[in-house]
């Protein structure tokens, strides 16, 4: 699979693997930084409370249900 697909592409298999490798790396890393982004986030004290996004989640319903009785 590696090999037709590099193949395709224009370069050795050995080429593409590290190319693959390099994107999963970075997209690890953007996950991980998202992540501890929401961790000081809340260690600051900045999160909405649990109630409060039922509630908003429950208000976006109803007007949602009332456009389509409409």
């Amino acid at each position: 699979m590696v090999d037709r697909l590099a193949e395709r592409r224009g370069v050795t298999a050995e080429v593409f693997a590290a190319e693959a490798i390099r994107r999963v790396a970075e997209s690890d890393t953007d996950f991980w930084k998202f992540v501890q982004e929401g961790i000081d986030a809340a260690d600051r004290g900045e999160f909405v409370s649990h109630e409060q996004v039922l509630t908003e989640l429950d208000e976006m319903i109803e007007k949602h249900r009332n456009r389509c009785r409409s």
